[in-house]
């Protein structure tokens, strides 16, 4: 169970260039690799012949195929000491091993043998003896040992599934959770409430708080309580209990009917909260954080303040977020085409939004062991309950994405709009983040597939800050976030010595590093402190005469069903 835990929580959904993925990406993949294959029937004989003499070993008992040892899917002893196991795994192995050499022969271009290479890793995952009962040594003891009540819950957890998800898979068991109980429970409360965000107002912990108050930007597609999920994870209550004045938003779940809001609309309510912040606080700067997509709306809104002249930005501090993409980050980027791009766009101004349980859908089986087969031998095979995990349940929360903003973040990704200084027209003025002076943290993860830190580090090349920090984090994604100081295998890796300019690449910068054991959360949190200006008295009140409470924390909005 920690097992499913572990792995789903490195691979949280997040927006990113394979929002455009399209069906036609994916097939024309399988259309190149049939192509190239039937250009050749000798080379497939080669092939073909290969993998009859590793049947033949396998059935003569000779074979030595073994799977890698990290892979967990082969752990149950029977997979080695019961031969008629140890066949059927070899068999696959067999097959495995035969499509790696078959691809690597095949003379296709670094970028067409990428696509051809990730399509082939997701059929033979499908295949793999494990995802079936008779295939399945663990699951045929379970069987046994409940008398056949195991077999009984997988039924009733597949029909559940059919039922109440949509026909997926469950990743989270989201009973024991209750926004406002368990979940989300800092107090607040909503002072701005408009048609696109909540702002809420989370009320001091300390008598004493900096005069500069920090607001979070958060993703568009999640929704704003990962940042408050429990009181041991919480950034929003750290940021309290260390005299942070802590403001966040809370975006609407867009219908069809919001299909037009793009980022210009989302920058301009990012700007509208700021305000309120400031006139709240009575601070001329409002510091802010963002995580994600909520990363590179962050950068848009310091831009167009920038271009406007407007010095309310305060710090920035961007977590797991990349400005500056390029194809071969992911594993899957490979599959995306211009082509695919456009067509991506098409379709979504045509449905106004893309569904959050569409992208959860196809981001799943993009990485199918970890998000999909996982939990079908977990919650069908072995009749077990998906894990009850927070950071999961916020997760399956996902939001609907606007056309528009769709649309937008596709234009970021092809134009490399923020790389560019002037060049690249959005949110009615010409990006330029070279223009951007506040001071800079950055953070990345280790094991970040969906952010990769090496991706993230190329946005301290962008801003016109003289004063940049950038922190690794030894784990994935949002994991990498919710990183909070007592977890005895944390630690972070940050430039060794005084402050001085970074270098220009994460190779080099990695050599220049410390390891440092424990959370990065002092680390940063000392950082903006050092930003935020002269303490005082905490308010005794939230929001003020303009600002009136309205709801508490964490408001309407994320109470509304997907």
């Amino acid at each position: 169970m920690a097992q499913l835990e572990d792995e789903a929580a490195q691979h949280t959904s997040a927006l990113g260039p394979l929002v455009g993925l399209t069906r036609e990406d994916i097939f024309g993949a399988v259309a190149v690799m049939l192509r190239e294959t039937a250009s050749d029937p000798q080379r497939l004989m080669k092939h073909g012949q290969a993998i009859g003499e590793d049947m033949v070993k396998i059935m003569t008992g000779k074979s030595d195929l073994a799977p890698h040892p990290k892979d967990k899917r082969f752990q149950d002893p029977a997979w080695q000491y019961n031969p008629f196991m140890r066949a059927g795994m070899q068999y696959y192995l067999a097959v495995q091993k035969g499509a790696a050499h078959w691809l690597e022969d095949l003379e296709l271009d670094e970028l067409e043998k990428d696509r051809a290479r990730f399509i082939s890793n997701i059929i033979i995952d499908s295949l793999a003896p494990t995802n079936t009962l008779i295939g399945n040594p663990s699951a045929q003891k379970m069987a046994i040992t409940s008398g056949g009540l195991s077999l009984i819950k997988g039924l009733k957890n597949a029909y559940d599934d059919m039922v109440n998800n949509k026909g997926m898979v469950s990743q989270v068991d989201k009973k024991p959770f209750k926004l406002g109980e368990n979940v989300a429970t800092s107090k607040g409360s909503v002072v701005l409430r408009t048609e696109m965000m909540e702002l809420v107002h989370y009320a001091p912990t300390t008598d004493e708080v900096y005069a500069v108050p920090q607001l979070t930007i958060p993703p568009q597609i999640n929704k704003m309580y990962i940042n408050d999920l429990s009181p041991e994870k919480s950034v929003v209550k750290y940021q309290l209990d260390n005299g942070i004045q802590t403001f966040v938003i809370s975006w609407k779940n867009p219908s069809k009917d919001q299909g037009h809001w793009d980022m210009a609309d989302y920058v301009n309510s990012c700007r509208e909260a700021m305000e309120a912040v400031s006139k709240i606080t009575g601070s001329k700067k409002v510091n802010v954080s963002a995580g994600c997509s909520g990363g590179q709306t962050a950068a848009m809104l310091a831009s167009k303040l920038a271009a406007d002249g407007d010095d309310l930005l305060g710090t920035l501090t961007l977590m797991v977020c990349v400005l500056h993409p390029k194809q071969n980050d992911i594993e899957a980027g490979s599959l995306v085409s211009k082509n695919g791009l456009e067509l991506a766009r098409r379709r979504a101004e045509k449905k106004g939004v893309i569904k959050g349980d569409d992208l959860a859908r196809g981001f799943a089986w993009l990485r199918p062991n970890d998000l999909i087969w996982n939990y079908v031998i977990n919650n069908y095979l072995l009749g077990q309950d998906p894990p009850a995990f927070d950071v999961l349940f916020w997760n399956a929360d996902a939001t609907n994405l606007s056309a528009a903003l769709m649309g937008d973040f596709l234009t970021v990704f092809e134009t490399l709009a923020f790389t560019k200084q002037g060049e690249v027209e959005m949110v009615d003025h010409k990006i330029d983040l070279s223009k951007v002076t506040s001071d800079l943290f950055i953070l990345g993860g280790v094991t970040d597939h969906i952010t990769p830190w090496k991706a993230t580090y190329r946005s301290t090349r962008l801003f016109g800050s003289k004063d940049v920090t950038y922190v690794l984090s030894q784990s994935g994604h949002m994991q990498a976030i919710l990183n909070p100081p007592g977890n005895p295998k944390a630690k972070y890796y940050v430039q060794k010595g005084a402050a001085k300019p970074l270098p220009d690449t994460a190779e080099e910068w990695l050599k220049g590093t410390e390891e440092v054991a424990g959370s990065w959360w002092p680390f940063w949190m000392e950082w903006v402190q050092q930003r935020s200006g002269e303490k005082k008295p905490a308010p005794a009140k939230l929001g003020n005469a303009k600002y009136k409470p309205l709801d508490p924390a964490p408001g309407l909005y994320v109470m509304e069903p997907c």
